[in-house]
């Protein structure tokens, strides 16, 4: 896999091309102006849908909703004809800070293409709206209408990549921000008649809270990490909604008024956890609170490797705590 760098993004804004004040910037990555306008630079190269043929791996993008949200996803099917006929899908969410990325950035690409092949699953990676544009709850919206619209195609089959997919074996799946969604769309669909998800894989879910857990506050963080408090608690202030705090149930999951995690009882999780995160206690905190509440949970805890290690590639263990995550999440499925 590519190793995307970091280290150098607070270059990428070249010179000023907008004329109002900046409120809000994460270097490199995203800046907000006074009057509402956002850039986001090409960090991170877009590709197409094309994968090799020595992968036996096919991709699509499919369109879920044209007309008012443009919401879209990358579905992706394993080709090996030595597969079962029916497989389970994973419904994606891309991580970002619910502020940048996408279904389509060169890193997600080779992550999924390679999940796909090594978990004999299909993914539908799903382009959900973007903060600030956007504010939360768009996204958990988003990923109802992306399972709403995988219920419909369960019975039409026009998508030829989904047509091996065994919709009774749904998975919801994404890493930190995506992770979060992954989440809040699974409470949602618990009480829905919708697709029941059989649960959710959650890989450095980005949760917070207004207290500082102790690796928030002791995890010193590289200068490629993929997240900083800084950075964390600049995305939280764009993607909730204006005013509310980093106890609103959004973002903290054990907060007084978030959803009730034994509801969830009926969802296994399984929680993936890097050790050098600065979510390493909140993830932790986050799976013993579900499994106290009566849900199966299995917690993996990735040594040696950081935030967004499984698509950024930038620590020294990352493609080898890759693909154990990868065999892990094969496990967790097919148990």
């Amino acid at each position: 896999m590519a190793t995307i760098s970091l280290s150098q993004r607070s270059t990428n804004f070249r010179r000023p091309n907008h004329h109002s004040p900046v409120v809000e910037e994460i270097g490199g990555l995203i800046r907000v102006h006074n009057d509402g306008h956002v850039e986001r630079p090409p960090l991170v190269p877009h590709v197409s849908c094309m994968v090799p043929l020595e992968l036996e791996v096919a991709a699509t993008n499919v369109t879920i909703d044209q007309f008012n949200t443009n919401l879209w996803a990358r579905v992706y099917s394993p080709t090996n004809r030595r597969l079962p006929s029916k497989l389970p899908v994973l419904v994606y969410f891309h991580g970002g800070g619910f502020c940048v990325g996408s279904a389509s950035w060169a890193c997600y690409h080779e992550f999924l293409t390679n999940l796909a092949r090594v978990s004999c699953c299909v993914i539908v990676s799903i382009n959900y709206r973007l903060a600030p544009e956007n504010r939360l709850p768009a996204a958990y919206d988003d990923g109802i209408d992306a399972v709403s619209w995988l219920k419909r195609e369960a019975l039409k089959g026009v998508v030829n990549e989904l047509k091996r997919c065994d919709f009774t074996c749904l998975f919801l799946a994404g890493d930190s921000a995506g992770a979060n969604i992954a989440y809040h769309v699974g409470s949602r669909l618990v009480s829905r008649h919708v697709l029941t998800p059989k649960g959710m894989i959650l890989i450095q879910p980005f949760f917070g809270g207004e207290t500082r857990s102790m690796s928030e506050k002791r995890s010193i963080q590289p200068a490629n990490s993929a997240l900083t408090l800084p950075a964390s608690d600049t995305y939280w202030r764009l993607a909730l909604p204006v005013g509310a705090t980093r106890d609103h149930p959004w973002c903290n999951p054990l907060a007084r008024g978030a959803p009730r995690l034994s509801d969830l009882k009926a969802l296994k999780t399984m929680v993936c956890v890097g050790e050098l995160d600065i979510l390493k206690d909140r993830n932790l905190e986050f799976a013993a609170s579900l499994a106290g509440s009566g849900s199966r949970v299995q917690s993996e805890v990735y040594k040696d490797v950081g935030h967004a290690f499984q698509v950024l590639q930038n620590y020294p263990m990352a493609q080898t705590r890759t693909h154990e995550m990868m065999v892990h999440v094969k496990g967790f499925i097919n148990q």
